[in-house]
């Protein structure tokens, strides 16, 4: 029986084709928004991560606060942290290690030709290995820096592929010149998918200082928990130590003790209020195209008078034809339901490409079958609810009234 009611639905939609593509571009249309934009911000959100360039659920990054101008982190802030920060941090006893990280912008010249971005310092000791595995670094060419390795530099990605406005890509060996210094280049990283680590300068900790108008200063101190479980007690221990040492009340810090997670979670919050915001501004479409159904059933109710009067007199039941009438504006709806997904995963799957093309991120898009599965659910229930009234007016009509049409 189901079969045939879907054969006479498809009948009569294939039959009035003009106006059953009409009442379906509303659906299509919704449809087609709202699975591009919830695809596109995952696609987004998936790019997103893949920039903070952090392998390691164990490091926590303190970065002081008041910002006072543009710059990386850390940078331009009233009170700035110091060494003397990261000594105390490292005697709490949750904490294994605490390392500080400068972050400064300077100008790179080679080729005759400049470039503006982020050097930042690499410590000697064990914890450059701790660095060098938090920031997951691998050199790609030559080798990354050692101990020692005073006037040397290593490179991010972009800089050995010429994405930088250097008219040249820059090689092992090369010498380039970091605010008017001289300085050889002993590797170029991997790529890492992240704007700030494919275009970042690494530097040895002294000769990074001797370039700094102020030596002593610390834009993050990335810290080390003797074991990730102590994530939560750590970063209160930190809270309570630079409190005290900065003289400031709870509620009043001019400081930010920060988890990788705790970073990505905001970022994803911000980012599935976006979703929700613009995936509801284009249901509005789906509302409309719900309307046309409605309105394209009734005149169908109406044309067909005659239709559901011989099949009254032949023995159709109400049942019957309240189903068929039923059926054919759930049809309705699937048909735009799905070309609607479709168009909308490949404009989001395209979409993401382009994005991780622009943000230099290596982000997969994946086709969310979920989704389309959910598509075709809900757009048969929202095709089958707006049927229900014509269908109900078809199912009452008298076989007498409705042959006299």
């Amino acid at each position: 029986m189901l079969q045939d009611y879907l054969r006479f639905a498809w009948d009569n939609l294939t039959h009035k084709k003009l106006r059953s593509w009409l009442t379906l571009i509303g659906i299509f249309i919704g449809v087609t928004s709202v699975v591009a934009l919830i695809g596109l911000g995952e696609g987004l959100k998936i790019a997103i991560t893949s920039q903070f360039g952090i392998s390691s659920t164990e490091v926590i990054s303190v970065q002081a606060g008041g910002l006072t101008g543009y710059g990386p982190p850390g940078s331009g802030v009233v009170d700035p942290l110091t060494e003397e920060d990261v000594d105390a941090i490292e005697r709490l006893p949750s904490v294994r290690r605490s390392v500080p990280r400068i972050l400064e912008e300077g100008r790179l010249t080679f080729n005759d030709r400049s470039a503006f971005g982020i050097a930042t310092n690499i410590p000697d000791g064990d914890d450059r290995k701790f660095v060098y595995e938090a920031i997951d670094a691998e050199a790609a060419q030559g080798r990354m820096l050692k101990d020692g390795d005073n006037k040397k530099v290593v490179l991010g990605y972009n800089f050995g592929v010429n994405a930088v406005g250097l008219g040249k890509r820059i090689k092992t060996g090369d010498i380039v010149e970091v605010d008017n210094t001289n300085f050889e280049v002993v590797g170029i990283m991997e790529r890492k998918g992240s704007f700030i680590f494919d275009n970042i300068v690494l530097m040895n900790d002294d000769p990074l200082k001797e370039l700094m108008d102020d030596p002593t200063r610390v834009d993050v101190i990335a810290v080390q928990v003797k074991n990730k479980n102590l994530i939560e007690e750590a970063t209160a221990e930190i809270e309570k130590e630079l409190r005290q040492r900065r003289d400031v009340k709870i509620g009043e810090e001019d400081f930010e003790v920060q988890t990788p997670q705790a970073a990505l979670d905001q970022v994803n919050q911000v980012l599935t209020g976006v979703q929700i915001f613009v995936a509801l501004i284009a249901s509005i479409s789906i509302i409309i195209g719900a309307i046309g159904i409605v309105n394209t059933m009734t005149t169908a109710v109406l044309e067909r008078k005659s239709q559901i009067g011989i099949m009254k007199s032949i023995g159709a039941r109400n049942s019957d034809i309240f189903y068929q009438f039923f059926i054919e504006a759930g049809l309705m709806g699937v048909v735009g339901g799905l070309s609607g997904a479709v168009i909308g995963e490949t404009i989001a799957f395209v979409g993401t490409l382009a994005i991780n093309a622009m943000i230099g991120s290596q982000a997969v898009p994946k086709i969310n079958f979920m989704i389309i599965i959910f598509t075709l659910f809900g757009t048969f229930i929202i095709g089958s609810v707006a049927g229900i009234v014509p269908a109900m007016n078809a199912a009452r009509q008298h076989p007498v009234d409705a042959l006299r049409g």
